[in-house]
């Protein structure tokens, strides 16, 4: 009841109560009529939410940062009485999705449908709904609500960009082109067999033909050129920063989004968005070339997914990216060490990170001992914070050991800053 209702309330009462004291006609008229608009007024807002159905039509549960989350919902009036207005309360969790309105006039056995469409900024997952309907009586009395517990879920997968300028070295990237090239590793890639030569391995020996010609013949292989590519993105909490003024990313717009008409997806301005970002990149890009990637990344629980080509290996990379955060306890020279078991013989680690500690060159430089390449990505803290500790160390140690390093700033189009590798701008 509203403050109205109650005012109705005591006028009756009063009425009323004069009514009976002086026997008055005119009295128990005016008693009667503001009895009978509460009465009247507590009716209609009670069934203007009877024989009432929403629907909710969401065009995708799962979309991009950058991509428009679209929806249509129907107000569907069943009843024989016309809904003079409906009210409807969202609750979602999607930032900026306003779904909320306000309905007027759905006649009987008729409905009313609106669209929203929201351009998902972060990533993440969200829920779409709970919502309530409300609604009241024409003098504003009585409002009744009606809860709509029915929740889907959305998934905001992070921006991935086309790479077309990103061609590490191809000495560097073991396997990277298709040529038949010999090697002096056992490969799966059987190339021939050869006479024995001083130094070549025993297990090479290929017994057959040493029996049949009465000489050692050795087995020949060629380099592979699918070894795999590991992904591995430092999400430790030590390490990630965010712009005191958390603006949004300066107004780049690549290729692709320019030939679509739309702006480039905003980046939030942290160091964790801009390494999830550039992860994603990655995978989509080193995917498209039909390569075999992998990636590894400590949170809150140790997140591995192994190595693949294809549709699927992107999909689930993305589920994974959409809801990560740098909540890690391990740095990510920790992480090198604790996963160094899954880098074989002529695999490709990147690393990502945005940390400035050049301890954990170290241990790309064990790997390298092992035949493992190396690269790094770094997303430069000073560009978001000036005030963190700066990588000039860091550059100066991936630079000593050879290793190819990127370096991304805040606002920078990440296919302009992985064009060029450091020392080669």
């Amino acid at each position: 009841m509203s403050k109205r209702a109650w005012v109705f309330l005591l006028l009756f009462l009063l009425l009323l109560l004069i009514a009976l004291q002086t026997g008055r006609q005119l009295f128990f008229s005016m008693a009667f009529m503001l009895g009978a608009s509460l009465v009247l007024s507590l009716l209609w807002a009670w069934t203007n939410l009877r024989w009432v159905s929403l629907s909710r039509l969401t065009q995708s549960l799962r979309t991009q940062v950058g991509r428009p989350v679209e929806e249509r919902l129907v107000v569907r009036n069943q009843g024989w009485l016309p809904k003079l207005w409906l009210e409807v309360r969202d609750y979602s969790e999607l930032p900026d999705h306003r779904v909320s309105r306000v309905v007027h006039g759905v006649p009987p056995r008729l409905s009313r449908s609106w669209s929203v469409k929201t351009n998902a900024r972060y990533r993440g997952r969200y829920h779409l709904g709970p919502m309530t309907l409300r609604s009241g009586d024409p003098l504003g009395l009585f409002s009744f609500e009606r809860a709509l517990p029915q929740v889907s879920a959305i998934t905001v997968y992070p921006a991935t960009y086309d790479l077309p300028a990103f061609l590490p070295p191809m000495g560097q990237l073991t396997g990277g082109e298709t040529l038949q090239q010999r090697t002096h590793n056992i490969t799966p890639n059987f190339a021939g067999v050869r006479e024995y030569r001083p130094g070549d391995s025993y297990n090479r020996i290929h017994w057959r033909s040493t029996a049949r010609t009465g000489r050692i013949i050795v087995k020949e292989f060629e380099e592979d050129p699918t070894s795999d590519i590991w992904i591995v993105l430092d999400m430790s909490r030590r390490t990630h920063i965010a712009a005191p003024e958390m603006s949004v990313q300066a107004d780049h717009t690549d290729l692709m989004f320019a030939w679509l008409g739309e702006k480039a997806p905003e980046i939030l301005p942290t160091t964790t968005e801009y390494g999830v970002t550039v992860a994603a990149s990655l995978i989509k890009h080193f995917l498209e070339q039909n390569r075999s990637v992998g990636m590894i990344a400590h949170s809150k629980m140790r997140e591995i997914m192994q190595p693949d080509r294809g549709l699927r290996p992107l999909t689930r990379a993305l589920e994974y990216l959409a809801v990560l955060q740098s909540e890690g306890r391990h740095a990510v020279g920790e992480v090198l060490m604790l996963e160094e078991s899954a880098f074989v013989r002529g695999s490709t680690v990147i690393v990502v990170t945005s940390s400035a500690d050049a301890a954990w060159v170290q241990p790309l430089r064990e790997l390298q001992r092992r035949g493992v390449r190396s690269m790094a990505i770094l997303i430069n803290p000073t560009s978001f914070d000036p005030r963190v500790p700066s990588q000039d160390e860091l550059q100066a140690s991936l630079a000593v050991q050879n290793i190819p390093t990127y370096v991304v700033n805040q606002n920078d189009a990440i296919p302009v800053a992985l064009s060029l590798p450091l020392g080669k701008r």
